[in-house]
């Protein structure tokens, strides 16, 4: 293959998609359904198949990075559109690619008695090239573009169903808190631009070393390293788009939109991009400690106390929201102990598993005739075989159950943690390792209530069926009294079993070449003299099986069987404890169920504060210095002048000679006085 059949394949992922987005968008009123859906998926599926080639000739040792296009030149500086092909880029086009394909054909079945079906397809398939136009990208500015463009489409189908006042202000805060992390993030690519003189990864890259010890002024005399600035800026843009404490409150509201959405945007790809951003910029990061301690800080009580809120959660959607927000928190913890690797292989696992947890709840749902609340379920397994078992795969891998894919990722970055000597690493450690334990609780909690014990429907029927198909947020239909669920259709759950064999072995098969052999090199930099932690695991490691085995008796397979067996202790057998814990501690309680009250300090401070601040604008700028200094009293002034010089228009002959001889009077003294 020569270099432009090769230049060839690598435009065709991101524009086969666009073009599926282009014509089920543009022509979304005219096409019938079969059209719309065949395009998207046909356009997602090359970009799918183009990705294993690309994947095959970078594991060939063939790697890319070149511009495609020269969007802008200005002095000195280039804007480019340009691809880095290498070993991360082909994981992350894997995964958005197979993922998204999954929940195009899923979606078939899901949206189809909604009316907007072809404009959801045009918008999906317009996330996937978004996203990989991300991942591919060279530099920052098309890194930027990206990121913007997955955050407009995610706004866009947060609040797919417009007519529903909750979805519109769950997308609004999610383009709000997702503009406060990307303020950072644009100051840090402003600062590369201006210290490095280029906006080229490579370029930056080889220059970063140079400027390691440089320092920069931000206020006062106090001297700040650059290179913290610069990466600490650039996190906080992955805290926006990742969902970190405190910018996560977006996450949980974007339950919102469709199902497959969920899936493939808030638990598969975009929340990952951060993860994604850190990895690619690890020769940035490697040379601040301070950075990287902040990063497993932050990771630390996002992995913890994220997960904490799924435990009381009913809504079976939520309850799968707050997990990713703890699962993104484990990636996070592993940047900040320099296991890039680590957060990248934990990254690729997770997008198989949560994504068929996501859509095995929106299966649930269509089953339940839109249903979402877990204590109106129960025994499902007998009505939704394909749905309990996918779904049983996924919670397990989750909870990181030996050889199944989530434990090899999630036990690496508990050891990373653990080996990791950044400040803060310890705290990180605690909070990864009690993680394991609140994470099998509540993955345990819904999968009973869901699908065994004594069955809870038809009471919560609700006869209200005005509304858009698919309304999976609050408007729950439910099932009628004496009705029964029923398994969905083959769309439906040939995603979830194509997506439960990569949630089985793709540990198994990956953490060798991944994290003990050099898949990731020349991708990836780490400063392992500086930071040994993952070097350190790599010499213990001695292959997956033995890994697998010797987990049977570390702490973290025993925290997860304990947080199984007391799930099915509360839930199974006795229901009465967990009401009768919620009542004695429900200060905890109210804590929980207000989510710390993040978003209540959000609208009371910011929120509030804004409304405060434009108020007082109002009043004083608009009210008291436009209108009524400005407007008003100019025509006051005008107003008085003319008052008083009205008094000398009498129409008396004596009036004018008497005001002309005042007049020549003061004219002479005035010119008295100069001479």
């Amino acid at each position: 293959m020569d270099m432009q059949d090769k230049l060839n394949l690598y435009l065709l992922v991101p524009l086969a998609p666009l073009f599926g987005a282009i014509i089920a968008g543009l022509f979304c009123r005219v096409i019938p359904r079969w059209v719309a859906h065949t395009v998207a998926i046909a356009g997602v599926a090359a970009a799918f198949v183009a990705s294993v080639l690309i994947f095959q000739d970078v594991q060939a040792g063939h790697t890319f990075n070149g511009p495609v296009y020269t969007w802008l030149t200005s002095g000195n500086y280039k804007f480019e559109v340009g691809f880095q092909i290498d070993a991360l880029t082909t994981t992350m086009m894997l995964v958005v690619t197979f993922v998204s394909l999954m929940v195009h054909i899923y979606t078939i079945g899901y949206m189809q008695d909604d009316p907007g079906y072809n404009r959801f397809f045009s918008y999906i398939s317009l996330f996937t090239f978004s996203m990989l136009m991300l991942v591919m990208a060279n530099n920052f500015m098309q890194l930027f573009f990206g990121w913007e463009a997955v955050g407009l489409v995610s706004y866009l189908l947060i609040g797919f169903w417009y007519t529903r006042p909750t979805a519109i202000f769950a997308n609004l805060k999610a383009f709000l808190v997702n503009r406060v992390g990307d303020f950072g993030f644009l100051l840090g690519i402003g600062l590369v631009l201006a210290h490095f003189g280029s906006l080229d990864y490579a370029t930056v890259f080889a220059k970063a070393p140079e400027l390691a010890t440089a320092t920069i002024n931000l206020w006062g005399d106090q001297q700040w390293s650059l290179m913290t600035v610069i990466c600490i800026c650039l996190f906080i843009g992955a805290m926006g788009k990742s969902a970190q404490v405190p910018l996560h409150v977006w996450l949980p509201d974007s339950m919102e939109g469709p199902t497959p959405i969920s899936a493939l945007i808030h638990a598969a790809t975009m929340v990952t991009a951060g993860i994604f951003m850190v990895s690619r910029m690890s020769p940035l990061f490697e040379l601040s400690t301070t950075a990287l301690s902040f990063v497993i800080v932050i990771g630390a009580i996002t992995a913890l106390f994220m997960g904490f809120l799924g435990i009381i959660q009913n809504d079976i959607k939520r309850v799968v929201a707050y997990s990713t927000l703890s699962q993104l928190g484990y990636m996070t913890v592993a940047l900040g102990a320099s296991a890039y690797s680590v957060a990248i292989f934990h990254l690729m696992t997770h997008a198989f598993f949560k994504a068929l947890l996501f859509l095995a709840a929106g299966s649930v749902i269509i089953g339940m005739h839109h249903d979402q609340d877990i204590r109106n379920m129960g025994g499902l397994r007998k009505y939704m075989p394909i749905t309990w078992i996918t779904s049983l795969v996924g919670s397990l891998a989750l909870i990181g159950t030996p050889f199944m894919a989530g434990f090899y990722s999630k036990d690496s970055i508990i050891e990373a943690a653990k080996l990791s000597t950044i400040p803060g690493a310890g705290f990180a450690y605690i909070a990864v390792l009690a993680g394991v334990f609140v994470t099998a609780f509540y993955s345990f909690r819904m999968y009973f209530l869901v699908f065994h014990g004594k069955e809870r429907f038809g009471k919560a029927h609700d006869e209200h069926h005005g509304h858009d198909a698919h309304a999976d947020s609050h408007d729950h239909h439910g099932l009628a009294p004496g009705q029964k669920p029923h398994e969905t259709p083959w769309v439906v759950t040939l995603p979830l079993v194509l997506l439960a064999i990569p949630s089985v072995f793709i540990g198994y098969i990956g953490i060798g070449p991944m994290l003990a052999g050099d898949y990731f090199a020349g991708a990836i930099h780490v400063d392992a003299a500086a930071h040994p932690g993952l070097a350190h695991f790599v010499e213990e490691f001695h292959g997956a099986a033995a890994m697998g085995v010797h987990a049977l008796t570390q702490p973290p397979f025993w925290l997860a069987f304990a947080g199984v067996a007391l799930a099915w202790f509360f839930y199974m057998k006795r229901p009465d404890i967990p009401a009768a814990i919620a009542r004695r501690c429900s200060a905890i309680y109210t804590l929980l169920d207000n989510k710390y009250y993040f978003d209540k300090f959000n609208e009371v401070v910011f929120a509030g504060g804004a409304r405060l601040v434009g108020k007082g604008l109002w009043r004083g700028g608009d009210v008291g210095v436009i209108d009524g200094l400005i407007v008003n009293g100019s025509a006051k002034l005008v107003g008085w002048i003319a008052a008083i010089v009205r008094l000398f228009q009498t129409g008396y002959v004596y009036h004018y000679a008497f005001t002309m001889i005042i007049g020549v009077f003061v004219l002479m003294t005035l010119w008295m006085n100069r001479a």
